[in-house]
């Protein structure tokens, strides 16, 4: 079987690195590029995680720098979540690869431009390089099989009560990407609280006595500690850990443990009370035609064996 070109355009960030696991180590993808966004820490700070994390993994692969922030409004990173290095009480050895001499928006251009076959991006951060990349350079949208996004919500929000932080963190990128006509495949809030472990399923992933089980351990029990009594934690679900990026990888591997359906999405950008918030025309009052699949469902136990198999692979 032929292996899918990927992009992936991250601000690790804990959940990141989960899904950067699956996404470096899976026979199916072909990653050609890593980009880093600003997010759930500052650029300066994705970028360097993302080094490391890709060096950890035993990856030699170009590692491009992002914008410095949003589009158009004051990033506000989640520190208090993932902690003041992006990576909890996690410590990860500086790394062997150097950073490339292009920008991401530069780098992507080129990978896609020069693929012989449509490129996959997966994103795991807020929008803001894929929407300047679309907006200075349509001309690629020709050659993107799709864009899967990790963001958004239908019912429900993280950061205020309406949306999720990676669509609230660039509101204006998204509704860019959302409007380029590139197909787009949205694991929004009401999926991603699904993709969730379980306290037993963690201390499983600590006794597969690697280093990366370790990381991977001390990683979510820092993430799932720091979530509770915040909008992040849902009620009645104290043992458990959301892995909410894992799902952008994980459709592009095995779209079968998905059910979505296509809807037209929109993001508000200008009210400071819903900024960020992704309607979903579930009515058809809009009169759009869709421009997302929009993902409501997952088959939890296939996607933590995904994710499992990859950590004892690597």
């Amino acid at each position: 079987m032929a292996r899918v070109p990927v992009i992936i355009d991250a601000d690790p960030g804990i959940d990141d690195f989960m899904m950067l696991i699956v996404a470096l180590n899976h026979e199916l993808l072909d990653v050609r590029l890593v980009t880093s966004v600003a997010g759930n820490q500052e650029q300066e700070q994705t970028y360097d995680n993302l080094l490391r994390m890709v060096s950890y993994l035993g990856k030699d692969l170009e590692v491009a720098r992002g914008l410095e922030g949003p589009l158009f409004k004051e990033l506000e990173p989640a520190t208090e979540f993932h902690g003041d290095t992006g990576t909890g009480n996690v410590e990860f050895p500086e790394p062997t690869i150097e950073g490339s001499e292009r920008s991401a928006i530069i780098a992507m251009y080129d990978v896609i431009m020069n693929s012989e076959e449509p490129v996959t991006i997966v994103t795991s951060g807020p929008l803001t390089n894929v929407g300047a990349l679309l907006f200075t350079h349509p001309e690629v949208k020709s050659n993107i099989r799709m864009i899967s996004i990790m963001g958004g919500a239908a019912i429900g929000g993280n950061v205020i009560p309406t949306a999720e932080f990676n669509i609230y963190a660039d509101p204006d990128a998204a509704e860019i990407v959302l409007r380029s006509g590139v197909p787009i495949v949205m694991s929004g809030l009401d999926v991603t609280r699904q993709a969730y472990l379980t306290d037993s399923e963690l201390e499983q992933i600590r006794d597969i006595g690697t280093d990366l089980a370790e990381k991977v351990y001390l990683m979510l029990k820092f993430y799932q500690e720091a979530a509770v009594g915040t909008p992040f934690h849902t009620p009645f679900f104290a043992d458990v850990v959301r892995i909410h990026d894992l799902n952008s990888i994980a459709f592009v591997i095995n779209p079968d443990i998905y059910r979505g359906n296509f809807y037209y999405v929109t993001v508000e950008r200008t009210s400071p009370i819903t900024m960020g918030t992704t309607f979903i025309d579930y009515l058809k009052t809009f009169g759009q035609p869709p421009n997302a699949y929009v993902l409501h469902d997952v088959d939890r136990s296939e996607l933590i064996d995904l994710f499992v198999r990859s950590i004892v692979l690597s």
